[in-house]
């Protein structure tokens, strides 16, 4: 394509479309100076919709016949506190997770439906627009698709599970359950400080492997999903720089339909499930082991 003039290759298309307007350039595999811009101004501009959203399902509810807006709210609701019960068992907890992750689920779910926007439709947009007001011609509009996002959000349910952890066991007793949980401890002096040692490593590591998991599932999920979305996209691109291209506009529409329609379901799934993960470690911080 590149090689005729008329625009880049696949190779540079994925590549351009995989790079993030950022504050600077990354100098290092992590490197905490660099800020996402657009994960960023998505993420806060989506929950600040969500949030107005529920604001006004809150001020509309009334205990007559509810309308289709107040039913779908009461549905989540209740979905939501019916979970929360079965894993936080203490109720004052509930007062406070719940409506959290009533939250979580809402805003991942927005997040993750920003894969089903036409994968060129708002970057070309920026195309014209960035550039005239002093920015680089790079936007990704899909903050899950991010993994400083992700991972982002599993660590605040990471600080959640260690709030909940003195709040519930009392700092002596959430430092006793470090060193004597899942192996035990022992009579003998020498034997209960090898335990204590090694089941305050093991803990170290569940609690890493629990946080680095949960953000690293949503986030595979959905940079899969971007990335098959471009893959589409390129059917199009041959289908328009092709004289028999036919068969690839058709493909085009077939693919692109049907894993749109595939993508609903996946959006909702990471959505519920990564809730549902925050439920299950908020539960296992108000459980003594």
């Amino acid at each position: 394509m590149s090689a005729e003039g008329q625009g880049p290759t696949p190779g540079e298309y994925i590549r351009h479309h995989l790079v993030h307007m950022t504050n600077k350039k990354q100098e290092s595999i992590v490197d905490f100076s660099v800020i996402n811009i657009d994960s960023v101004v998505v993420t806060v501009l989506l929950g600040m919709l969500i949030s107005f959203v529920l604001w006004r399902a809150a001020r509309q509810a009334h205990a007559g016949v509810p309308g289709r807006f107040q039913a779908a709210v009461e549905l989540l609701v209740e979905m939501v506190d019916t979970q929360a019960k079965a894993l936080i068992h203490n109720a004052n907890s509930r007062k406070l997770v719940a409506p959290m992750a009533l939250t979580v689920f809402i805003w991942i779910f927005m997040m993750n439906f920003m894969d089903l926007i036409p994968v060129d439709l708002l970057p070309a947009t920026w195309h014209v627009v960035g550039p005239a007001l002093g920015f680089k011609d790079y936007l990704r509009v899909v903050p899950t698709a991010d993994l400083s996002t992700t991972l982002g959000l599993s660590v605040s349910v990471l600080l959640m599970c260690l709030y909940y952890n003195v709040k519930i066991k009392g700092l002596g007793g959430w430092a006793h359950e470090l060193v004597s949980a899942p192996f035990g401890t022992s009579k003998n002096p020498l034997y209960a400080v090898l335990l204590g040692v090694i089941n305050f490593a093991m803990q170290m590591i569940e609690f890493v492997a629990k946080t680095v998991s949960h953000g690293m599932r949503l986030f595979g999920n959905m940079f899969a999903g971007e990335l098959v979305f471009m893959l589409i996209a390129l059917l199009g691109g041959f289908a328009a720089l092709s004289l028999s291209g036919s068969l690839f506009f058709v493909g085009h529409l077939i693919a692109g339909t049907v894993w749109a329609i595939f993508h609903i379901l996946v959006i909702t799934l990471q959505a519920f499930i990564f809730m549902m993960l925050a439920l299950i470690y908020l539960g296992q911080a108000h459980d003594a082991h």
